[in-house]
């Protein structure tokens, strides 16, 4: 028997759950509970207790954090645990169809479609048939794209989805039904597949082979999957089939914390899981690690007032701490100026920027308090940001990579065709119709086309290809091919800003080493795009305050968390008030991101707003503050005292004062008859200071 002394860390729910080895089990894992440590104490003991590592499956939300787990596992047991399959939904899928998709007439080599790719293939099949140059506005590509995923994800008809989302397009429901066909069938003749098709084409599989559900059975004896509550409809389906024949499956999630609707998840997979799998045990992780009890609380209270739930009660054994603190600002520059001036004290009493977050339910209620902070001279890094995927540059470059990895890609060809000098629309559209003729023999047909279109660059690329396809080398090496035929043509096309562009591909040939093969680094760079922030990250040793959605913040925590705009129509949005479901949503969103604080907590409501086209607004108080007991808050009031100075004037906050040594400077805060509290800023500088001063040193 391996060691086994990690169990004595958990407490006995989770020691329960790490235990239950055999059947179904459904944990539903409060926030800040433990849920990481009891799945990653459950890999280790059911390893140590015979079960081969590669016997084991583990599905999280992303690949990373699927590594991580595993990382864990070998630490607690001494030992290699990288033959364990870790990894999200979709990247399960594109491993299990390059083995098994030649049962829906499928090549190993595949591409997979990008967000972006679907957006441009829609629209070229949209201008093909016409559809753009109706008189009557037909919708944009990336709409098309929303209709056709929600479909899909949420296995809803076309008619369905237009009538409850986008009734303003119902009259054209039959063309975008015939785009929807022509899709459809274009991906299929062209090996390629978007993220949708991955559920589905592998769901497709285990629903009419038999044979392959018995082998993935065998193959997988223990099945694990972190964050359940996020799961789809074609994701908790993948699931049944592929424990149809054990039944040894752990499903880890908090019905509390599911706020992807958008994407499709549906929540109710979590409360449908035991009836998929009857003799389900249910065990629930209500002890917090993270929190202090009065934050607890008003979790507690938040989510008591959802409709469908698990009942839980969060506690923990770190019962002191403040109440969390609701401040109502006149209005959003007061607001800004409140968590200014809190985060300031806070840095002063020794809490990193690092360690604190500001939260908000869209990028755009943060506007006003970004240029707060920059006129502070307080660094912030905002998450919720562009994919490096989303740039033009990267998509040309990573075109090249997907043709040389699958020349029947001809979304891909058609982009790289377009960058080429000499190349328009028409002689684009004729070099592809002739590839597609000639696709048995892809290296031939390009030598002929080559007599036909004399330019310098399209011979140079028909060389490099078959160059590239002629010899096997590693990804990195192939990507510094790629970047040496494509530099010339970058700098030509991006001549304004090519210089600032470079550091993103460099990026990209770096993440290249790591990999065997071509395919394995590009279904990672579609199925998990890195940030922008990964490729070029911040100077480690600077400390910045973080700015994020409430959605990109799951997961994560922080000492001190600010939440603002918690107003109607914000939190709650706008477009969830008429709607209970979507209502119910927003309230766990407002539990996950009171969640994310460990000792501190503020909550700020602007009370008047500015609306364009209806100027400055009064808003009210969001419902989800309203509904808690007014006892688990702190209320907080701006202190008003008027000083007398030695002339006589009183001041007041916001007053602006001057300082023989530091200039002019503004009142933030009086802190007593003698002092008050002001920043100066420096002469030709934009960094502000916080000064402590004495009354009578002020002019």
């Amino acid at each position: 028997m391996k060691n086994l002394e990690f169990l004595r860390e958990l407490n006995p729910a989770q020691a329960e759950a790490v235990k239950t080895v055999f059947g179904s089990l459904l944990v539903i894992a409060g926030a800040g509970s433990g849920k990481t440590r009891t799945i990653t104490c459950r890999m280790a003991y059911l390893v140590a207790q015979g079960v081969p590592p590669e016997k084991i499956l583990l599905l999280t939300f992303t690949r990373k954090a699927s590594k991580e787990m595993i990382k864990r596992a070998e630490s607690l047991l001494k030992m290699d645990c990288d033959r364990i399959m870790g990894g999200t939904f979709h990247s399960l899928c594109q491993y299990m169809l390059r083995f098994y998709g030649h049962l829906l007439g499928y090549k190993p080599n595949f591409t997979i479609l990008d967000r972006g790719d679907t957006e441009d293939l829609i629209n070229l099949l949209r201008n093909s048939l016409g559809l753009a140059e109706r008189k009557k506005r037909f919708p944009r590509k990336d709409t098309l794209a929303n209709i056709y995923s929600k479909m899909i994800n949420q296995q809803k008809g076309l008619e369905e989805i237009l009538t409850s989302e986008y009734p303003q397009f119902l009259d054209h429901y039959h063309e975008i039904e015939k785009l929807f066909v022509e899709y459809i069938n274009y991906k299929r003749e062209h090996q390629l597949m978007d993220y949708d098709d991955l559920l589905l084409n592998w769901l497709e599989i285990l629903k009419n082979f038999p044979q392959v559900r018995k082998e993935v059975g065998e193959r997988f004896e223990f099945i694990m999957v972190d964050e359940y509550q996020d799961t789809n409809i074609l994701q908790g389906e993948i699931i049944k089939y592929m424990g149809e024949i054990h039944k040894n499956i752990m499903v880890v999630g908090d019905d509390s914390q599911s706020i992807y609707g958008f994407r499709g998840a549906n929540y109710k997979n979590i409360f449908e899981f035991p009836k998929l799998f009857p003799d389900t045990k249910i065990i629930k992780l209500e002890q917090n690690y993270r929190s202090t009890q009065r934050i607890l609380d008003l979790a507690n209270a938040i989510i008591s007032n959802s409709e469908i739930k698990y009942t839980k009660n969060l506690f923990t054994f770190k019962k002191e701490g403040k109440k969390p603190v609701l401040f109502k600002a006149k209005n959003e520059t007061e607001s800004s100026k409140f968590v200014a001036d809190r985060i300031l004290e806070l840095r002063e009493k020794g809490v990193k920027l690092s360690q604190m977050a500001v939260l908000f339910r869209s990028a755009y209620h943060s506007f006003d308090l970004e240029v707060e902070l920059t006129k502070r001279g307080i660094p912030f890094l905002k998450y919720g940001g562009l994919k490096l995927l989303e740039s033009a540059h990267v998509k040309d470059f990573v075109s090249f990579l997907k043709i040389i990895s699958n020349p029947e890609d001809f979304l891909s060809w058609h982009r790289v065709l377009l960058l080429l000098e000499g190349i328009g629309p028409k002689s684009t559209e004729k070099i592809i119709n002739y590839l597609k003729q000639n696709s048995s023999n892809i290296p031939h047909a390009l030598e002929k086309l080559t007599f036909q279109f004399l330019l310098k660059e399209f011979k140079e690329l028909v060389v490099f290809l078959n160059e590239m396809w002629k010899n096997k080398i590693s990804p990195s090496e192939t990507l510094l091919n790629v970047w040496n035929f494509y530099k010339p043509v970058f700098e030509r096309v991006y001549y304004e800003d090519y210089y600032k562009r470079e550091k993103d591909i460099e990026g990209l040939i770096a993440l290249s080493e790591k990999y065997d093969t071509l395919e394995e680094f590009l279904t990672d760079l579609v199925l998990e795009p890195p940030e922008i922030s990964d490729v070029e990250k911040p100077v480690k040793d600077e400390d910045f305050l973080v700015l994020s959605t409430v959605h990109s913040a799951k997961g994560l925590e922080w000492h001190t968390v600010f939440i603002i705009s918690l107003i109607e129509g914000r939190f709650p949005s706008i477009y969830s008030i008429n709607n209970e479901e979507e209502l119910e949503e927003e309230r766990r969103l407002f539990y996950v991101a009171v969640t994310r604080a460990r000792e501190n907590l503020f909550l700020i409501a602007p009370m008047t707003v500015y609306i364009p086209d209806e100027g400055k607004t009064l808003a009210k108080l969001s419902r989800f503050i309203k509904e808690v007991p007014s006892s688990l808050l702190e209320y907080y009031r701006e202190k008003t005292e008027n000083i007398p100075s030695e002339n006589g004037k009183k001041f007041k906050v916001g007053d602006m004062v001057k300082h023989p040594h530091f200039g002019v400077g503004e009142v933030i805060e009086i802190l007593s008859s003698e002092k008050i509290k002001v920043f100066f800023e420096e002469k030709g500088s934009t960094l502000l200071h916080l000064k402590y001063t004495n009354l009578e040193k002020l002019i």
